[in-house]
């Protein structure tokens, strides 16, 4: 590695495949890549100077505010980061378009295209807007991913303006007559398109995202020129360096659905061959001064090299209080589309799943249902089917959003089993056990 080599951060304290080829990149490139993680990443302020370890030339930005429980924090962490190298992605561009309402406003106030979008701060304006979108709209939490936090919901239901601790809006259902659910997927890298792709939802489902099982098919050549304008202008139109943008085509023309600043690649990569992580290695090298050979860059987006990287950190020691423990059952917060409950709930290591009682989805308006499940039972060698609902789960001030199955737990002793979709977040103590009460009622 030359003297020259540019030092690029990438700042990622989760484990994904796109910040491992972000960093594969970087190297195969000629430069020097750092993960910036929890193990490793200090910042220091002294005599007048803000220092950063490891020190780097350039940060690119790949937090998740979308995917965590205090996105003000990993908010926090980026300005903070940025006020000592220059970074990709700014900490302000992400946040506005990791926020569906405030991405929303910024892409319409540019004159761009966006579904019919209200967004209300109580129950009873929400529910007295709802009567403008028609027999059906799209539900959904002002911050969330993966298609987490997205209901298509009839517009006679009640809804609550939050689930959880998240601001919820409706949304017009944007779609063709007689089409399977899809949407369009296109990847942006300073303003130049390095892919685009359509999704079409897996059977039973609405959802697009390829992380809910839907699949892809290339449409780099086939998509028009105008329509991938519209990706480059909104990309623009937040400030994001880099970014997959999602849009939908009605009956009346192309829409704007998310612009994504850590839109996943796998999914592009399988329907068009095509990694955008070197893209971004270049962006990040070059911003820095640094140069890079454009074949090269070519040649290795031909390939997704997810490996783990030479520079990952030894993993920091998990201590006691970094690790909240929990009983074998708990007194725990479980939100839907129309209300909150608090429940005792018990926990189940051996379940893959959260499972909720029929009644209590019902209480909470939890649905609706997107999917079905395959569960087999005790000894029993035939599965059985289950609808799957997302379910907001609160233990201990903390709250993940999951995909849980609907059965009747009428006959059990808890209408709430925490699987290890929950658990794997906690420390598991079985001989700790919570009295069961009668159900206590929250804000409705």
């Amino acid at each position: 590695m030359s003297e020259s080599a540019v030092r690029v951060g990438v700042l990622s304290l989760h484990n994904s495949k796109e910040t491992k080829a972000i960093l594969n990149a970087v190297e195969a490139l000629g430069h020097r890549p750092e993960w910036l993680r929890s193990e490793n990443t200090t910042v220091r302020f002294e005599d007048a100077e803000a220092t950063l370890s490891p020190d780097v030339d350039v940060i690119a930005n790949r937090l998740l505010l979308s995917n965590t429980d205090q996105p003000s924090e990993e908010l926090g962490l980026a300005q903070t980061l940025e006020g000592v190298r220059p970074m990709l992605n700014e900490p302000e561009a992400t946040v506005r378009a990791a926020h569906k309402t405030a991405a929303s406003v910024a892409l319409v106030n540019q004159g761009l295209p966006v579904p019919k979008t209200a967004l209300a701060l109580s129950n009873d304006q929400l529910n007295r807007l709802r009567t403008e979108f028609g027999s059906e709209a799209v539900y959904k939490t002002a911050i969330g991913t993966h298609g987490g936090g997205a209901w298509k919901v009839d517009t006679t239901d009640p809804l609550t303006a939050r689930v959880g601790k998240r601001r919820a809006f409706l949304q017009e259902l944007v779609g063709r007559d007689g089409a399977t659910p899809n949407d369009l997927r296109v990847y942006v890298v300073d303003d130049e398109v390095i892919g685009a792709m359509h999704r079409y939802a897996v059977e039973g489902d609405w959802r697009t995202n390829v992380a809910r099982g839907g699949s892809v098919e290339d449409a780099t050549h086939s998509t028009p020129e105008r329509v991938l304008d519209l990706a480059r202008e909104a990309a623009s139109t937040l400030g994001l360096d880099y970014a997959g943008v999602d849009l939908i085509e009605g009956d009346d023309g192309w829409y704007i659905l998310e612009v994504n600043p850590t839109a996943g690649f796998k999914g592009l990569y399988e329907a068009t061959g095509h990694s955008p992580a070197p893209h971004i290695a270049r962006l990040a090298i070059e911003s820095a001064g640094g140069t890079v050979d454009g074949d090269r860059v070519a040649n290795l987006a031909s390939t997704l090299d997810d490996s783990v990287p030479s520079c990952k950190p030894a993993p920091a020691p998990i201590t006691t209080e970094e690790s909240v423990t929990i009983g074998y059952t708990e007194q725990v917060v479980v939100s839907g589309t129309s209300g909150t409950k608090t429940v005792v709930a018990k926990s189940d290591s051996g379940a893959a799943s959260t499972s909720i009682d029929l009644q209590l989805a019902a209480d909470i308006g939890a649905g609706p249902i997107h999917t079905v499940s395959r569960v087999r039972s005790g000894s029993s060698r035939q599965s059985k089917t289950r609808p799957v609902v997302d379910l907001v789960v609160g233990i201990g001030g903390e709250q993940y959003t999951v995909a849980a199955n609907i059965e009747d737990r009428t006959h059990m002793s808890h209408p709430l089993l925490l699987g290890r979709d929950i658990l794997k977040n906690y420390r598991l103590d079985v001989s700790r056990r919570v009295e069961d009460h009668a159900e206590i009622d929250d804000e409705e």
